[in-house]
């Protein structure tokens, strides 16, 4: 994977334009719009997002008005890492609540590369709202890195074909 990223405008971060490319697209920086740090976490989340889009349909279960927000708590000095991140995961599905939750577990632990970039960095916590139910309030996953919590060459978690693999 490569994304590279040019200052096209601006001199300050009121006006700052930046473009931002990649293999399959580009797309426009504006840091007084969206901080580089907003940019950060949504694609954090949309990459979660596409893990519960996809994870469901290959199992045969239909997911409805999926919303996943996320809040950060982030050092008050340089560097502003962010020390711990809480996803909510708010969805409908035709499944009973112990899959709804493996689905969740499964893009937190597994699949999501984002979070796993920065867990054992931050502590991450999660709630879930399945059906208009809370079935996880401010769980925490386990810490530290994980490759593979299934098997040492991957071999064993079955591909879902998401996004966020390119």
């Amino acid at each position: 994977m490569r994304v590279s990223v040019s200052h096209k405008d601006g001199n300050s971060p009121e006006t700052m334009v930046l473009e931002a490319q990649t293999s399959k697209s580009s797309f426009e920086i504006k840091p007084s719009v969206i901080s580089p740090v907003e940019y950060f976490l949504a694609g954090t989340i949309a990459c979660s997002t596409t893990d519960m889009v996809m994870m469901p349909q290959k199992q045969g279960f239909k997911i409805s008005d999926i919303e996943i927000s996320g809040d950060v708590v982030r050092n008050e000095t340089p560097p502003r890492k962010f020390n711990e991140i809480h996803l909510t995961y708010s969805f409908n599905s035709n499944s009973d609540d112990l899959t709804a939750r493996r689905w969740v577990l499964s893009t937190l632990e597994t699949y999501c590369s984002t979070i796993n970039t920065v867990r054992g960095v931050s502590k991450i916590t999660f709630s879930i709202i399945h059906n208009g139910n809370t079935i996880a309030d401010r769980d925490e996953i386990m810490s530290g890195e994980s490759n593979s919590p299934l098997s040492s060459d991957g071999s064993d978690i079955p591909d879902i074909g998401g996004a966020c693999e390119a």
